[in-house]
C-alpha cells in the first residue's frame, strides 16, 4: 500500500476529528460520454468524439478535486456528476447520490459555479445575492425578513462585507475585484445552503493569493459538512495540500482515484520520484504528459496492455491508466461501488422526478421586472442613449421637413418622403434589441438551468419591463417632436394614431430583433439575420417600388413588410381629410389615396394596424418557442 510522501501534510479526512462528516457521498461507475461533432456549414453531423471512458470513481464530503491537462475530460466528468452534461451523449454508467438514482434534476437541488462568474453587472453584491434568495428559498419557510438576515449570513461568511452594496461591474461601469466576483458566485449558491457543491475551475483567471483565498474558503465549507467538487488545472502546493481526494484524468480515462495525500506515493510505488522542492500537481502533470522521466523497468507495464480489455497504444498515457485499473486503490473504488449497487434504491415510481419551482409565477414575475427596470436605469448606453438618440433624429427630422406647406404638388412629394424616412429610422433603429438575448444568454441558462425562474417569466420580463420603456416610451418623444415640427395635421386626434403606428412599427421591429437573437448566438449571424428581412420589406413595401408594374411575381412580399403597413398607416392618417393647394384649385388628399389605391376607410386605416400587432404577436411568439429551444446543455 502506497504511503504518504514525507513532505505532504495530510489534510484532515473524513472521520478524522474536527470532520463534520455530513455531506452525501456521491458515486459513479462505467461513464462513457461522447459528442457528435458537427462538421460545415450546414453542421452535418461527423464521427463520434468519446469523451469519457469508463469512469468510475467515489467522492465523499470534503474537498475532491479532479486535475488533469487541457482536454482530458476533468470538466466533462464534472457536468456529467452534476446532471449539466446532454443525457443523449451518456452512453452507459449511473451516478448515484447517497445510494440513489439521480437524473437531470440533480441540477436544481445542489449547486453549481460555473468557472466564468454570470451575474448581472449593474446590481451590487447584495442585490444579487437577494435575488438568488428571494427565487431559491421557499417563501413557506422564509419570509422576507429571513431571506435578508440569509443574505447578510452569506455575506459575512465569505467576507463581503465592504464590497456589499458595490456594483458588480460591466464594460462601462468599475466593479468589484476578480475574487470578490467569484466569492459573490459562489454566495449565489450558498443562499440555499447545499450539501453538494460543484465548481468548474474556481481559481481560473485569478491571481495565486486570490485563488488560495477561494480553496481557503471551499476548505471551510468543507468541514462544515459538505461535499465540494471540483476541476482544477494546476493548483500551487498552498492549494493542493487542502484536498482531500485526488481523481487524476488523461484523455477521458482516470490515471489515479484516490486520497490526495498518498497520490505521490503512488506514483513513487510506479516508479516514478518527484524532485525535492517540486510542486506535486506540477509532477503529476509531468507525468501525465510523458514529460517525467520514465521508470528505467517501463516493460513490467506491459503485461497489462497484453490481456487488458481493450487493445490500445504502447504508450506512457495509456499504459498509467491500464495500471491503475490494476492498483489496489482501484480494486477499494470497485468495491465500495458494488456494495452501493447491492443496496441501490430502485423505486423510481416513489421519487421525486421534478424539483420544481419554490416560488409562484407572479413572484417570480416581480423579481424579474424589478431586477430589468434597475438593469435598465443604471445602463445609460441602453436607456438614455436610445431617449437621445430618438431626440436628435426626431429634431433632424423635423429641421429637413420643417413646417410642411400644403401647395401641391411638392406637399405630397415632401410628406411621403418624411414619412418613408421617420418609419425607416423607427425600424431600423431597433437593431440593438439583437443584442439582448446574445448578451444575456449565458446568465439565462445559468439561471434557468439552476431554477431560478421559468423561461416564461425571463421572456415576458423582458418584453414588459425591459423592452416596451425602451422602445415604446423614446418613440412617443419622437413622435411629438417630429409632428409638430413638420406640421402635419394639428387634430390631437390624428397625432394620437400617428404615434400609435409608429409605436406599433417600433414593436414589430423590435420582435423581429427578438427572434433573430433568440435563434443564434452570434452577433455576426444575427446582424445579417434581422438587416435583410428589413431590406426587403423596405424594398417591397410600396415606396421604393410600384409592385402593380414590376416584380409583380414578389408582390406577395408586401403582405409581411412593416414598411408597408406603416406607410400606409400613417398616410391615410395625414392624408384623409386633409385638402392641398395649386394655384386656385383645391386637391383633397383622398385623390392621391386613390391613386396609390389605398384603402382610406376606417377599416383601411385599422387593418393595418392589426397587421403590425399580428406580425408583433407572431415574431414574439416564435421568439419564445426558440428561447426555450435553446440548449441548456454543456
Amino acid at each position: 500500500m502506497s504511503k504518504a510522501q514525507p513532505g505532504v501534510p495530510r489534510g484532515p479526512e473524513v472521520g478524522n476529528p474536527g470532520f463534520q462528516n455530513h455531506g452525501p457521498t456521491v458515486s459513479f461507475s462505467s461513464l462513457r460520454y461522447s459528442v457528435t461533432e458537427n462538421r460545415g456549414l450546414w453542421r452535418r453531423k461527423g464521427p463520434k468524439k468519446h469523451i469519457l471512458k469508463d469512469v468510475s470513481g467515489i467522492m465523499k464530503a470534503g474537498m475532491n478535486a479532479i486535475m488533469g491537462p487541457t482536454g482530458s475530460g476533468k470538466t466533462s466528468l464534472l457536468d456529467v456528476i452534476a446532471g449539466r452534461k446532454d443525457p443523449a451523449g451518456l452512453e452507459s454508467g449511473q451516478v448515484l447520490v447517497d445510494g440513489k438514482m439521480v437524473d437531470s434534476d440533480l441540477r436544481l437541488t445542489s449547486a453549481y459555479v460555473v468557472q466564468n462568474d454570470i451575474l448581472m453587472g449593474t446590481l451590487s453584491v447584495k442585490e444579487n445575492l437577494l435575488f438568488s434568495g428571494n427565487l431559491r428559498l421557499d417563501p413557506r419557510h422564509y419570509s422576507s425578513s429571513e431571506k435578508q438576515l440569509r443574505v447578510n449570513s452569506v455575506i459575512k461568511e465569505l467576507g463581503l462585507e465592504d464590497c456589499a452594496h458595490t456594483k458588480i461591474g460591466t464594460e462601462f461601469l468599475r466593479g468589484v475585484s476578480g475574487g470578490e466576483r467569484k466569492r459573490c458566485s459562489i454566495g449565489m449558491e450558498l443562499i440555499t445552503s447545499p450539501s453538494l457543491l460543484f465548481l468548474d475551475e474556481p481559481t481560473t483567471g485569478l491571481d495565486s493569493n486570490t485563488a488560495n483565498q477561494i480553496i481557503t474558503l471551499l476548505h471551510g465549507l468543507s468541514r462544515r459538512g459538505k461535499t465540494i467538487i471540483f476541476s482544477i488545472h494546476q493548483p500551487r502546493f498552498s492549494i493542493f495540500r487542502r484536498f482531500d481526494h485526488l481523481t487524476l484524468m488523461n484523455r477521458g480515462e482516470v490515471v489515479y482515484s484516490g486520497s490526495a495525500c498518498d497520490a505521490l506515493g503512488y506514483f513513487t510505488d510506479l516508479g516514478y520520484q518527484c524532485e525535492p522542492f517540486n510542486n506535486p500537481p506540477d509532477f503529476f502533470l509531468d507525468v501525465i504528459n510523458g514529460e517525467a522521466p520514465a521508470p528505467g523497468d517501463i516493460s513490467t507495464f506491459n503485461i497489462d496492455v497484453e490481456h487488458g480489455d481493450v487493445k490500445t497504444e504502447n504508450t506512457t498515457q495509456n499504459i498509467l491508466a491500464l495500471r491503475f485499473r490494476h492498483s489496489p486503490q482501484y480494486q477499494q473504488v470497485v468495491t465500495e461501488i458494488d456494495h452501493v449497487i447491492q443496496g441501490l434504491e430502485i423505486g423510481v415510481e416513489g421519487q421525486e422526478r421534478t424539483a420544481g419551482y419554490v416560488t409562484s409565477f407572479w413572484f417570480q414575475m416581480k423579481i424579474m421586472c424589478g431586477r430589468s427596470v434597475k438593469n435598465t436605469l443604471r445602463n445609460p448606453q441602453t436607456s438614455y442613449g436610445q431617449m437621445a438618440l430618438n431626440i436628435f433624429f426626431a429634431v433632424l427630422v423635423g429641421l429637413v421637413y420643417y413646417q410642411m406647406p400644403l401647395t401641391f404638388p411638392e406637399a405630397i412629394q415632401n410628406r411621403i418622403g418624411a414619412f418613408f424616412f421617420l418609419i425607416m429610422n423607427v425600424v431600423f433603429g431597433n437593431l440593438s434589441a439583437v443584442e439582448l438575448f446574445i448578451n444575456e444568454r449565458a446568465l439565462f441558462i445559468h439561471e434557468n438551468s439552476s431554477g431560478y425562474y421559468r423561461t416564461s417569466v425571463y421572456f415576458l420580463s423582458k418584453v414588459f419591463a425591459d423592452q416596451l420603456p425602451n422602445r415604446i416610451v423614446p418613440i412617443l418623444v419622437f413622435s411629438a417632436i417630429a409632428y409638430y415640427m413638420m406640421g402635419l395635421k394639428p387634430a390631437f386626434t390624428a397625432f394620437l394614431l400617428f404615434a400609435l403606428t409608429l409605436s406599433l412599427v417600433s414593436l414589430s421591429g423590435v420582435s423581429l430583433a427578438f427572434l433573430a437573437s433568440a435563434s443564434v448566438s452570434s452577433f455576426a449571424v444575427v446582424n445579417i439575420l434581422i438587416a435583410l428581412p428589413f431590406v426587403f420589406m423596405m424594398v417591397f413595401g410600396g415606396f421604393l417600388v410600384n409592385l402593380n408594374s414590376m416584380l409583380s411575381w414578389l408582390s406577395w412580399l408586401k403582405w409581411i413588410s412593416i414598411f408597408k403597413y406603416g406607410l400606409e398607416a400613417v398616410t391615410i392618417n395625414e392624408f384623409s381629410g386633409q385638402v392641398f393647394y395649386s394655384n386656385n384649385t383645391i386637391v383633397p388628399g383622398e385623390v392621391y389615396l386613390q391613386l396609390q389605391g389605398i384603402d382610406y376607410s376606417t377599416w383601411g386605416f385599422w387593418q393595418n394596424q392589426v397587421a403590425l400587432a399580428g406580425i408583433t404577436t407572431v415574431c414574439m411568439f416564435l421568439a419564445y418557442v426558440q428561447l426555450r429551444r435553446i440548449n441548456r446543455w454543456k
